[in-house]
């Protein structure tokens, strides 16, 4: 057995406490307003800090290292893309925001263009965030799963059955604080988990070096490249080389900027802040800090590869066979006792931030923007069907965790795939409402729905088609904001019908 008792005491002792301390961060909830934006006083860097942790989650913990580890640093090039995003967010976005006193992200559009376009948003965005969260779950029960591999009373369990324990333990602790704390006792929880996670890794770091590893096998093997300006001899080259510095660089911009300006798991967070220049520094600050975490993190994966004498995953030689299991096998089979307990401690910090973000926002859409308010209700009486959805949230996201089990390649590239294909419809039917003001209703429908039915022809074309990949998922974004707006123009000429704007 890997794991001593420490490690286990650590493991458990930790998901007790995390859920304890954001249950009661959370406070008393009394309406949905401080069931989902925290009653509006959450101090901006606190709200920084969880909008790290929930971007974060365990792909970042996971893939990254193990991304760095198969290809070089060329990840690192969407982060400029990154902090450019919250720039734009910060001066355009979050002050119109603030101008329409929203209860979700999608309030805007509601104000905007009318009922339908919002509800037409709250509805992709709930499909969107369970496919690209059911993959992050999965992503955090691979250590786990790793660990109970380890004991010998389970030996007789299937890979199936021990991910599927394993999802649901995971699932099972977010939920508690989320259900309990609302958006307030999710975000402290995260202030907590973020420092709890990067301390993890940098524990990682020092036992890596402290055991040898060095940059030079990474260095001689051409991993460090982090630009590539490569414009990949072709037309269709430029959009399907992957992580070119111009795909990087503009796709990271736009998926930023639909991720932290459109989507609710961030924006909620954006919410609770007292006033438009707090929502503006943590929004701002915040893209420094991922720039930091994901050099980090890409490090301790060009030291793994050093570490294992860059044994490839189809090596029968290998004690790994996928890109996920790399630094969670590095952190069960080679840290010392106590220590190996803190750094899944700070895998699952880093999960269950996203995860309990996702069930909140999940159900603050549903109750806010689908589920419209019944004049008769009480606030106590909304408040128990917010935490009801909450609870289905969480059920929905086990669910779809399992089905990626038999997963074999990177998950982090996995659900930023999944979440680029809607968010581009997402991000061009924001911007034309900000950008576009003789845009009515019938022009943001024409373009949301346009946008995210082509994109999903994109995305699947290699899977019916047997030929390769239109384009890499980092234009996503990019090309579904440009369809969006394209579309959009082009219904104005379309003849109204009737009740359309």
């Amino acid at each position: 057995m890997y794991l001593e008792t420490i490690d286990i005491v650590v493991i458990v002792g930790y998901l007790i406490a995390i859920a304890l301390f954001g249950s009661l961060m959370g406070g008393k909830q009394k309406s949905t307003t401080d069931y989902f934006q925290g009653g509006r006083n959450v101090a901006w860097w606190a709200v920084s800090f969880s909008i790290v942790a929930a971007e974060t989650s365990s792909l970042t913990f996971i893939s990254i290292p193990g991304l760095a580890y198969l290809t070089n640093l060329s990840f690192l090039q969407l982060t400029l893309g990154f902090l450019t995003a919250r720039v734009i967010i910060a001066f355009v976005f979050l002050p119109a925001y603030a101008r329409g006193k929203m209860e979700t992200a999608y309030t805007f559009l509601e104000q905007r263009f009318g009922l339908r376009t919002k509800k037409l948003a709250s509805v992709i965005f709930m499909l969107t965030r369970i496919a690209a969260d059911g993959v992050r779950l999965f992503s955090t029960a691979i250590p786990l799963a790793l660990i109970f591999k380890t004991i010998p009373a389970l030996a007789e369990w299937s890979n199936v059955q021990i991910y599927i324990v394993s999802i649901i333990i995971i699932a099972s602790v977010s939920l508690i604080y989320t259900y309990t704390g609302g958006i307030k006792g999710v975000i402290w929880a995260d202030v907590i988990q973020m420092f709890i996670y990067i301390g993890g890794a940098l524990l990682a770091l020092y036992v890596l070096l402290d055991n040898g590893a060095t940059l030079a096998p990474a260095i001689e093997a051409g991993k460090t490249a982090l630009f590539n300006f490569d414009f990949g001899g072709s037309i269709s080259g430029f959009f399907t080389e992957p992580y070119t510095f111009w795909g990087a660089f503009i796709g990271g911009t736009f998926l930023s900027m639909a991720s932290h300006g459109t989507d609710q798991l961030i924006v909620q967070r954006l919410l609770t802040t007292k006033s438009l220049r707090d929502g503006q520094k943590a929004i701002i600050s915040s893209g420094v800090i991922v720039m930091i975490q994901f050099t980090l993190f890409l490090f301790i994966g060009l030291l793994l590869y050093s570490f294992y004498n860059g044994v490839g995953l189809s090596d029968p030689a290998a004690p790994f066979h996928k890109a996920d299991e790399i630094f969670p096998y590095f952190i069960i089979h080679t840290l010392p006792q106590g220590a190996k307990g803190l750094i899944i401690a700070g895998l699952f910090a880093a999960a269950m931030s996203t995860l309990a973000g996702s069930m909140s926002s999940l159900s603050s859409v549903f109750i806010l923007d689908i589920r419209r308010k019944n004049r008769e209700q009480s606030d106590a009486g909304r408040l128990r069907q917010s935490r009801v959805a909450t609870l289905t949230a969480a059920g929905i996201l086990t669910g779809i965790a399992m089905l990626f089990i038999p997963l074999s390649h990177s998950v982090v590239e996995v659900a930023l795939g999944i979440a680029s294909i809607t968010y581009g419809g997402l991000l061009g039917t924001f911007l034309m409402g900000l950008l576009i003001p003789e845009a009515r209703e019938r022009n943001a429908l024409a373009g949301f729905g346009g946008a995210v039915i082509i994109m999903l022809f994109v995305s699947l074309y290699p899977v019916y088609s047997g030929n390769a990949p239109l384009m890499h998922w980092s234009w996503f974004v990019f090309t579904g904001t440009l369809i969006t707006l394209i579309i959009g123009h082009l219904a104005k000429y379309l003849p109204a019908g009737r009740g359309a704007q």
